[in-house]
């Protein structure tokens, strides 16, 4: 029998709309107590689980990462001041059959008791907080190169093959042949005298690539193409702003993080924003590592091993960061090259 390891435990069932929590107190003569209770999961019910977990003396309160749900209860104890772990679903799998949200939380108790969970990393409040710009803005690129992409093959289905003459058609000769084509009062030829720096080389390429026909829903798209590039790269700016002025008390771990090859000012923030400042948390860079999704994984049965590649690391910017282009001209630096000393 595993010896409990914590006198006062509490395991909370987190959902949508409530919070189902039950408290395992070992009494003086080794009883064990057990009470549980529902609260929904408004924020002045969460102040009042907080406030009786208080009264009952739990010592360490344990509830699963399920989805979003977890952040407001997290929040409610961590200022309460209750010791609490978020922890992998995956690690607390129950016995099949015998789910309920009363028996969840009982279990998820016991398991605090005993000391078999492993809390999950959740950084201060204040980069918690950061995490949500960088990775709105990470959707937002998403979006951008999506509709970077439907404008390439808009303008290919019209015969205008300015993709395979300009790399970039955001820079500013494509830019500007663009805003020509939606004035529709000028030919290839002129246009093609819009381009600037090394594309005016290739201004008898460009004439024969914007040869092409442009119908007015072709050109009703483009503009709405257009328009919503412009405002996707009015909010990344907008943000990329807001994310700066946050990494003021970070300047020197976001400043180290700019040395490795390959990561420029936002990938180091949203670097940050994920792993935080203290790599003491992760215990070696080999664990910071695996963490981030980075290393293979083992799966060996029997003397037989099969492959396991990495695990997925949800949320984190890590591989991104690591594995832009631009590192592949430079000497080959690793996550495992980032310490704390460094």
């Amino acid at each position: 029998m595993i010896e409990p390891v914590v006198k006062c435990a509490a395991g909370l069932d987190v959902h949508k709309k409530t919070v189902v929590c039950t408290v395992l107190q070992e009494g003086a003569e080794g009883r064990l107590s057990k009470s549980t209770r529902e609260y929904p999961s408004f924020r002045a019910r969460l102040q009042q689980l907080s406030q009786w977990l208080v009264e009952m003396g739990v010592e360490l309160a344990v509830m699963e990462s399920s989805g979003i749900y977890w952040q407001s209860v997290y929040e409610s104890l961590e200022a309460a001041g209750i010791n609490t772990y978020l922890v992998n679903s995956r690690h607390v799998k129950n016995v099949p059959g015998r789910k309920t949200d009363v028996k969840d939380s009982e279990w998820l108790a016991e398991l605090a008791r005993c000391g078999l969970l492993r809390a999950s990393f959740i950084p201060s409040r204040d980069l918690r907080e950061l995490r949500f710009l960088t990775r709105y803005r990470r959707k937002l690129v998403g979006y951008l190169v999506g509709e970077k992409n439907r404008l390439h093959k808009l303008l290919d289905s019209c015969g205008i093959r300015l993709g395979c003459v300009v790399s970039d058609l955001d820079g500013v000769s494509a830019r500007r042949i663009i805003n020509a084509l939606l004035e529709g009062n000028q030919s290839p030829e002129d246009m093609a005298e819009l381009v600037v720096g090394r594309l005016e080389k290739k201004k008898a390429e460009i004439r024969l690539a914007l040869d092409g026909f442009l119908s007015d829903r072709h050109r009703f798209l483009l503009r709405r193409i257009n328009n919503h590039i412009k405002w996707l790269q009015q909010q990344l700016a907008e943000i990329d702003a807001q994310v700066v002025a946050a990494l003021e008390p970070y300047q020197r771990e976001w400043q180290l993080l700019q040395t490795i090859p390959g990561i420029d000012q936002m990938g180091a923030a949203m670097l940050l924003a994920e792993i935080g400042t203290d790599m003491e948390r992760f215990g070696s860079k080999e664990h910071l590592c695996s963490w981030a999704g980075m290393c293979p994984g083992n799966n060996e049965s029997a003397g037989k091993k099969r492959p396991a590649g990495p695990h997925r690391a949800t949320g984190m910017s890590a591989s991104y960061s690591v594995r832009r282009p631009t590192a592949a001209t430079k000497p080959t630096v690793s996550l495992k090259d980032f310490s704390k000393g460094s």
